[in-house]
């Protein structure tokens, strides 16, 4: 009888292959800083008086191209790639499509993100998150973390606080599923710091999040109004008491 053969495993492959990837796209993104680092020891001589002085220009400007190449290149090539996870529930493991380029985009993702909580390179970033998928208006300011910036939509004008988070995602240990839904902010938007915006939220325009709130999933804040609290609640002025 003839032998037969088992056809392989995609799991196994892609667990194999996954960082292999990992690791080709952080060589490329790497490359640049290595070679300016190269050229600056072989050109400069800390012997040299003048050298020495420009030392720390050196520094700093390898400081920031290694900064934008290790996160502008990654994100570019995700954008070339287009991979990109769309809204819906799916079980999470490698064999799952949405699954797996939700893994790959937050491996890649995550390092960038990191950098920039710490750096706070505003209009680096912004590009940063455009090239992974993120809608972001005119003259708008993202203070804060976007855990999932394809599914996330910012209008024009709005300011988005020191640690707020966005998520577009959560996880279901339980059942071992991954849920996934955009957020949309809309025009002049004001997101506290601190606050947290759950998936599927939607922030009308006109909207301002106190510090600190919780923003619910798939809650949506009314037009013009202002919301605090956990759970997000409105706002209203106290009534003021005339004086005497």
């Amino acid at each position: 009888m003839p032998e037969t053969t088992t056809p392989p495993n995609p799991f196994t492959i892609n667990k194999l292959l996954f960082p292999i990837a990992l690791l080709i796209i952080f060589y490329i993104s790497l490359l640049p800083p290595v070679l300016l680092a190269v050229l600056a020891f072989r050109y400069l001589t800390i012997t040299v008086w003048w050298h020495l002085l420009l030392l720390p220009a050196v520094a700093y400007i390898g400081a920031i191209i290694t900064i934008q190449c290790i996160t502008l290149i990654p994100a570019a090539i995700v954008r070339l790639l287009n991979i990109t996870y769309h809204p819906g529930t799916y079980p999470y493991d490698f064999k799952n499509k949405e699954s797996l380029k939700w893994i790959i985009v937050c491996s890649i993702y995550t390092p960038g993100r990191k950098i920039f909580e710490i750096i706070p390179l505003a209009r680096t970033k912004k590009a940063y998150y455009r090239l992974l998928g993120m809608k972001i208006g005119a003259n708008t300011l993202v203070g804060g973390v976007v855990k999932d910036p394809c599914l996330t939509t910012f209008g024009s004008n709005v300011t988005m606080g020191e640690y707020a988070i966005i998520y577009g995602h959560i996880h279901n240990i339980q059942h071992e599923t991954i849920e996934m839904a955009p957020v949309t902010i809309g025009d002049n938007c004001v997101i506290g710091a601190g606050s947290i915006i759950m998936p599927g939220a939607i922030l009308e325009d006109d909207v301002t999040l106190a510090a600190g709130a919780l923003v619910t999933k798939h809650q949506t804040l009314q037009k013009g109004k202002t919301y605090g609290g956990i759970p997000a609640k409105e706002l209203t002025p106290k009534p003021t008491t005339p004086q005497e």
